[in-house]
């Protein structure tokens, strides 16, 4: 990770690392509004009552909300794939997009609206574990600890939970990642599965290429995001 870091800066330049922007904070606003309304929402039918919700209801909700999260932010995910994709492509085989707006109308004109649904299918389902990792977990992680008094309600014992659940939504992600990116690059593949296949062939741990800089990347956001949404949850608790 750290060569492939010094790589990307030496040859691209810094700007290289903000390729995609963007769409990438379009993707966020669509992906994870979605996913954590969803999840939120469905929650709070439980605590009105006066409940918990239970693990499998709690993966459930999770899983549910990262497949419409997904299902929504998708074209911005295709659009950021590619920015971020075009800096190693010969300047003919580039895609040029100026933003994701021009990227969207552009795909739109040539390609037609379903190329904004490329790879939606792995996309769906990396959402709904990654959903499952960084937010089911989260939540039956700290109420696990919380009743075994190993952390408190507070900071410190928010920061435990979310780095254990970075973790794992990595680990169980990772995979689907790596076929989502490899689908959206362009027409290398015919399809998901011939691109399962493909990767297969390559070995088991092509499927976790890249993944230290996705846990770099996904540990210290689920930290801030958990640590944010849990003094929200504070200031406006279900009612």
């Amino acid at each position: 990770a750290v060569v492939s870091t010094q790589s990307t800066g030496a040859r691209w330049g810094i700007l290289s690392f903000y390729s995609g922007l963007s769409a990438s904070i379009t993707r966020q606003m669509t992906y994870s509004t979605a996913r954590f309304g969803v999840y939120e929402y469905l929650q709070n039918l439980h605590r009105e009552r006066g409940e918990v919700a239970a693990f499998h209801q709690r993966l459930a909700y999770a899983g549910l909300g990262g497949v419409v999260g997904a299902a929504v932010g998708n074209f911005a995910d295709v659009i950021n794939v590619r920015m971020q994709w075009d800096i190693k492509q010969p300047e003919a085989e580039r895609y040029n997009y100026k933003h994701v707006v021009d990227g969207t109308s552009r795909i739109i004109r040539s390609e037609g609206i379903a190329a904004l649904f490329r790879g939606v299918g792995p996309n769906c389902g990396r959402a709904a574990l990654m959903n499952i990792g960084q937010v089911a977990f989260y939540d039956q992680t700290k109420d696990t600890l919380l009743r075994l008094e190993v952390i408190g309600d507070n900071t410190r014992g928010h920061f435990v939970c979310s780095f254990l659940a970075g973790t794992a939504a990595t680990l169980i992600t990772q995979p689907f990642d790596v076929v989502k990116t490899r689908v959206m690059q362009g027409s290398r593949y015919s399809g998901v599965f011939q691109c399962i296949i493909a990767t297969a062939k390559e070995g088991p741990k092509s499927f976790y290429k890249g993944f230290v800089p996705a846990w770099v990347r996904l540990s210290p956001q689920t930290i801030l995001t958990w640590i944010m949404l849990e003094k929200l949850r504070k200031i406006f608790p279900a009612t």
